[in-house]
């Protein structure tokens, strides 16, 4: 209770000052909205707490190497040094699955109503998995619920060819998801082989004895192994609702989150250059016509909709608004200086850029007209957009790891007796837990440094199947069968229930909007 109400202070009084620091400070009303967003977000990380950093604590509390309140501790603090310490790549690898026009108008009814829905959508899936006592992963139904509202804001648009959500994108996502189990089910199977055949200490083999703990060094490579995968599990599945707390932010207070005020005002000239160099670059394969910068605007937006940006005019209007944000950041000197009203606009036109220089470096067309040294400049111009545009603050990676704690805390125990006794038919061994374990810290962490986003359950459930078939234990078929079905249906239940939350919400937002 003390880490809830203390991280929840933490959160309220940074918010409260970074948007004083600004000369923005919020009205009680957008303050109490902002807070109740960022309960439903934290929630979210609480419910991933039951399922995905249960599955880190599973094998050394099922083998009596750490009692279980010290084990979730340990877990909880290298968890926080995962979040503390990760990129912020997962979490904006997530948020490039949404919407191109929500994304630009995230401070709008439809822009909270996503987050509210594909927030809401996950947590109630993981709740009814968690009560199931099903290992299900919260990053496939975070995945499900942007995919949905994706889709219906597809459907319900009255904008001609208004987008979805990214499906280049989406399918990188999807990959990542889908063979990062097989990886580990091979691998801790693998592992256990080559253990089997070079350590010949039979206690390893061995099925924990009552409530004795195991033999010293079998104790400490469990307790390492559970270190690695909760280090491992903070800098990945942490990010995700860093991510969408991030998104919260910047459309309730987009004048002290919108931009990334922390840059140094010494980095700005680097970073107008390289809005220049972009400019020349798209220039030189534009129109040649003069463009207005709202019509540019209009322009990349539409191809960006359309997916259709190797076009003369998109390049055209590249140009001139990689040439008006250049010119704009040169003028305020640092983006700490950017006036609150200019935020928002500027935010969205590199945001905007961002994303569509990023589809220019990777689509076939523009790769032949580009030269190899335009396609290199354009990538660095794309870093730093994504230096001024994405960044999280310190507070709001503590705030996630202490929910992410306090959930594993409250809701370890169901999971960690499926991982223990229902998925091989005999029950866990040390090296069985150490094999699985070893293998799920390594491919989540292989995963971290590619910004793609794991399940932290999937891996190491598949993990302990790997070992368990290495083991010659077998399977049980209905725990698998249950695991396979949750694994199958997360994606379109948890796309449903976010298209159809959306949509209530939409429909809510223009009634009382009437």
């Amino acid at each position: 209770m003390a880490l809830l109400v203390g991280g929840l202070a933490y959160a309220g009084v940074s918010v409260a000052t970074d948007t004083a620091r600004v000369g923005e400070p919020l009205a009680i009303g957008v303050f109490a909205f902002l807070g109740l967003a960022l309960l439903i977000a934290l929630g979210f990380e609480f419910v991933n707490g039951f399922h995905d950093t249960a599955n880190a604590v599973a094998t050394v509390i099922y083998t009596h190497s750490m009692p279980a309140p010290l084990a979730v501790v340990w877990s909880g603090i290298f968890n926080f040094l995962g979040v503390v310490t990760s990129s912020g790549a997962v979490a904006y690898s997530i948020i490039t699955l949404l919407p191109i026009d929500l994304m630009l108008h995230v401070g709008s009814a439809g822009g909270f109503a996503m987050i509210f829905a594909l927030l809401l959508a996950a947590v109630l899936w993981n709740l009814a998995t968690w009560a199931a006592g099903l290992p299900n992963s919260s990053s496939h139904a975070l995945i499900g619920s942007i995919l949905g509202v994706g889709l219906a804001n597809q459907l319900l648009s009255d904008v001609p060819g208004a987008s979805g959500v990214d499906m280049v994108q989406v399918q990188k996502v999807l990959s990542a998801l889908l063979f990062s189990p097989l990886i580990g089910f091979t691998g801790a199977l693998m592992l256990l082989l080559l253990m089997k055949r070079f350590l010949k200490d039979r206690r390893l083999y061995q099925e924990p004895v009552g409530e004795a703990p195991p033999p010293r060094g079998i104790r400490a490579l469990l307790i390492f192994t559970c270190t690695a995968v909760s280090f491992a599990h903070g800098g990945n599945d942490g990010q995700k609702g860093m991510g969408l707390i991030m998104l919260i932010l910047i459309g309730c207070a987009p004048t002290a989150y919108a931009l990334n005020r922390t840059l140094p005002e010494s980095a700005m000239p680097a970073f107008v250059r390289s809005a220049q160099v972009a400019s020349s670059a798209y220039a030189a394969h534009g129109t040649g016509f003069a463009m207005r910068v709202d019509e540019a605007r209009a322009i990349v937006v539409r191809g960006v909709r359309t997916k259709a940006i190797d076009e003369a005019q998109v390049y055209e209007g590249l140009s001139v608004l990689s040439r008006d944000i250049g010119q704009r950041i040169d003028n305020y000197g640092a983006l700490s200086r950017v006036p609150s009203a200019v935020v928002p606009n500027l935010r969205n036109d590199m945001y905007l850029v961002l994303d569509t220089t990023r589809m220019v470096t990777k689509d076939e067309g523009a790769k032949k007209r580009f030269t190899a040294a335009e396609i290199d400049s354009l990538g660095r111009y794309a870093g730093e957009l994504e230096r001024g545009t994405r960044y999280i603050p310190l507070w709001v990676k503590v705030t996630v790891a202490l929910a992410l704690g306090l959930g594993t805390m409250i809701g370890w125990r169901r999971i960690v007796v499926t991982v223990g006794e229902r998925i091989g038919k005999r029950h866990l061994t040390y090296g069985m837990g150490a094999a699985a374990e070893l293998m799920t810290a390594a491919t989540i962490l292989l995963a971290d440094q590619l910004g793609r986003p794991v399940s932290t359950t999937h891996i190491l459930s598949s993990g302990v199947a790997g070992a368990s078939v290495a083991n010659g234990a077998g399977l049980q078929a209905s725990t698998i069968r249950n695991m396979a079905l949750a694994w199958v249906l997360t994606l379109p239940v948890a796309m449903l229930l976010s298209g159809t939350l959306y949509w209530l919400m939409l429909a809510l937002t223009r009634m009382l909007a009437a």
